[in-house]
């Protein structure tokens, strides 16, 4: 985590993963190591072995933009994941040491979460903890209970396996997220004993982490398991929340008519009657985080 050769951590874990196969290279047994050796990509992206080998050890740090481009396209990386490569090929800004502070919600996110009495929403904080979540939000997912990180609970807490009837797809773009919501300051020290925590309990996380992968959730679809009302599958949208770096709003909906739209119903009904039953209507439950 504190290492200074992030760039070269991030070209060795890409080339372990691209396929000798896609370039007309023989993979298998004939090779000793994992995807293709560093002359190989240095080759198919025009520049020297002594140059590539230069970048995987740290001894060069900073490739051209053109470099940057060439690297991207051996090893396929998506837009986000080019973006992520740039970053890394910068050199880092000097950033001055500031005290840890309380992750707070606007407590007029608050109310507006609260009176979305069929939508549930929750804010995440950089780390994936559940920071804020509206009665529904819980209600649809256990790993949605403010106080909760996200991460910790997919890869640690069995019942994620049942709330996710696709648990090694959630699995796989938390860890993304993760990546992508630090960037390249991997040295938060609520980050740093979060990955430390997961490296040491959980091989599924090793491994994912070790990939690289960066991938922001803007948009996309969720299976849930739910046991009082079965299966719903529904679709996020989310939102950065502005003037408050790192923290994300999460809204989810599910299809016009659709079973998944009439058992969010049913799940809304019976946390609108709970709350009746208290006299008085259950606030977006928050808590607070100190992040770097």
């Amino acid at each position: 985590m504190h290492s200074d050769n992030r760039l070269g951590a991030f070209l060795r874990a890409r080339r372990e993963l691209v396929r000798p196969e896609d370039f007309g290279l023989p993979g298998g047994g004939q090779r000793r190591v994992a995807g293709l050796r560093r002359e190989e990509i240095a080759l198919l992206a025009g520049v020297s072995a002594d140059y590539y080998i230069r970048l995987e050890q740290g001894r060069d740090k900073h490739p051209s933009e053109q470099v940057v481009s060439a690297l991207a396209r051996v090893f396929a990386l998506d837009e986000e994941g080019t973006a992520h490569l740039r970053e890394l090929a910068r050199p880092a800004p000097a950033r001055p040491k500031r005290p840890r502070r309380p992750e707070r919600v606007a407590p007029g996110l608050l109310r507006l979460m609260n009176l979305w009495d069929r939508t549930p929403a929750l804010v995440l904080g950089r780390s994936l903890d559940v920071l804020a979540a509206n009665p529904l939000a819980v209600a649809v997912n256990a790993c949605s209970v403010p106080g909760i990180n996200q991460v910790r609970m997919v890869f640690l807490d069995p019942r994620a396996r049942d709330v996710y009837p696709e648990w090694n797809s959630i699995a796989a773009d938390t860890v993304a997220s993760l990546r992508a919501t630090a960037g390249t300051d991997l040295d938060d020290p609520q980050l740093t004993e979060l990955v430390g925590e997961l490296s040491l309990k959980s091989e599924d996380f090793r491994q994912l982490w070790a990939r690289h992968d960066v991938r922001t959730k803007t948009a996309g679809t969720k299976r849930f398991h739910h046991e009082m009302v079965g299966e719903l599958t529904l679709s996020f949208e989310s939102f950065t929340v502005n003037g408050v770096p790192g923290q994300t709003l999460i809204v989810y909906h599910a299809e016009p008519g659709s079973p998944s739209e009439r058992a969010l119903s049913l799940l809304g009904s019976l946390t609108a009657a709970e709350s009746a039953d208290t006299d008085a209507p259950p606030p977006s439950r928050v808590i607070d985080t100190t992040l770097g």
